[in-house]
């Protein structure tokens, strides 16, 4: 069970913390305000009102203790810089915090931050790139380049095998599952494909373009 600091207990706060209960976390919520910590309480094993920029309040929740320490703060980017830079210098092991435009990614992981998440900009990305397509029924990116599309099968590709379409050496993608109604397959060479199916596949976006041609 991951210990969890999550600071900031506003919508996107809120959200994770759901998530991770359902994960069975073990998470602590700090935020300064008292009605966003009782929207947040659910789903926490414990809370406290207070200012993530004091130090001695921060000192005192025992940051070097948890395994991730997430910062939330999406309103006051001052309070978010100063929150991530203070928990690192009092020793916390991972700190992930949020950035709202690639200026103040950068500087949050100059002060302390390993890793940044960028929630506007990150499903902007997979909105566009969803209904860019009506071959592209889903998206998961994981880097710059690389990203898990769920596609819509074309009827060309209908009674003929993987190892027939050949597509992971012709466009250098990789069929990893396959859905079919309600279950899903991990394909082999010799999965027959039917046009009701979807499948799961990773890649890079210009080889799906060759390949589904849109």
């Amino acid at each position: 069970m991951k210990s969890i600091l999550i600071i900031g207990a506003g919508k996107f706060g809120v959200h994770i913390a759901k998530r991770m209960y359902e994960l069975n976390c073990e998470i602590m919520a700090i935020d300064r305000g008292e009605k966003d910590i009782n929207e947040i309480l659910p789903y926490v094993t414990n809370a406290q009102i207070g200012d993530a920029t004091n130090e001695e309040f921060i000192r005192s929740l025992g940051v070097e203790n948890y395994d991730v320490c997430i910062v939330t703060i999406g309103d006051n980017f001052q309070s978010s810089l100063e929150t991530t830079s203070l928990l690192k210098e009092l020793g916390a092991k991972f700190v992930v915090s949020r950035a709202a435009n690639d200026v103040q990614m950068k500087f949050l992981l100059r002060n302390g931050a390993d890793d940044v998440v960028y929630p506007e900009k990150q499903t902007a990305i997979r909105i566009a790139t969803k209904y860019a397509s009506d071959n592209i029924l889903d998206f998961i990116q994981l880097d710059g380049n690389c990203s898990i599309f769920e596609m819509q099968i074309p009827q060309e590709w209908r009674g003929k095998t993987l190892a027939q379409l050949d597509i992971r050496r012709r466009y250098n993608i990789n069929v990893i599952s396959i859905r079919r109604g309600s279950r899903m397959i991990v394909p082999s060479p010799d999965t027959v494909m039917d046009v009701t199916d979807t499948a799961f596949v990773i890649g890079e976006l210009k080889e799906l373009q060759k390949c589904f041609r849109f």
